[in-house]
């Protein structure tokens, strides 16, 4: 997979590349990520890419030339599955989707900023608008890096154990079971004599049960689905 993410602070984005999973994945080439500063692709001689609203109203916004000249020069270089804007009124990101936009092969992220992009970005390039939650940052770079990190863990070969990624909180539409490891006992407090037994159909069906039932106690909106 191929991640281009256009921003106006690239310096922010940076570091979440730089380790843990994410760096992994970039170290053995099963994906690329690349920053492109919109300020280069600025013809203001003050590399200036906001302006004022027609019509008035507070808040700058991010201008039409500069965002459609990155674009396009990445999109004259290859095909992009998607071109996706990171924006609070865009969809909610949720765990299908990653799983369904892990398996894209190439993609172009917009990062918001100020009061947002001129509509006419949205209406020429844009083909997905995604949040990741019901409240505002400063900039897109933020959900950048919370959906890029979706995605990327789910990508074969990122992670150690291929399964893993399959048993998280939201896969089949479930809170994650109880987790516990060593000690067996601590403070009194002991492990589920049935994690213990060895059998393994059973401690599934333990797992379900429990997933089923921390689903109802806290998100029984899940289950509805």
């Amino acid at each position: 997979m191929r991640i281009d993410i256009i921003t106006v602070l690239p310096d922010l984005l940076r570091s979440p590349f730089e380790g843990s999973i994410m760096k992994r994945a970039i170290d053995k080439g099963l994906v690329e990520v690349h920053f492109h500063n919109l300020r280069d692709y600025s013809t203001n001689k003050h590399k200036n890419v906001d302006d004022y609203q027609f019509g008035g109203g507070a808040g700058m916004v991010m201008m039409v030339e500069p965002i459609d000249l990155c674009i396009t020069k990445l999109k004259s270089e290859r095909e992009y599955d998607e071109v996706i804007y990171m924006t609070p009124d865009g969809e909610t990101l949720h765990q299908k989707m990653a799983n369904s936009m892990s398996m894209l092969e190439n993609i172009i992220i917009l990062c918001g900023h100020y009061k947002g992009v001129d509509q006419r970005i949205r209406d020429m390039h844009i083909t997905k608008e995604i949040s990741i939650g019901d409240y505002v940052l400063s900039g897109g770079e933020i959900g950048a890096i919370v959906f890029c990190d979706a995605l990327i863990r789910l990508i074969p070969g990122v992670l150690s154990n291929e399964t893993s990624a399959l048993t998280d909180s939201f896969q089949d539409n479930l809170l994650s079971h109880p987790i516990y490891t060593r000690p067996a006992e601590y403070k009194g407090i002991k492990v589920p004599d049935i994690l213990l037994s060895g059998n393994f159909p059973e401690i599934d069906k333990w797992r379900e049960q429990k997933a089923y039932e921390h689903t109802k106690e806290r998100r029984p909106d899940l289950l509805d689905d």
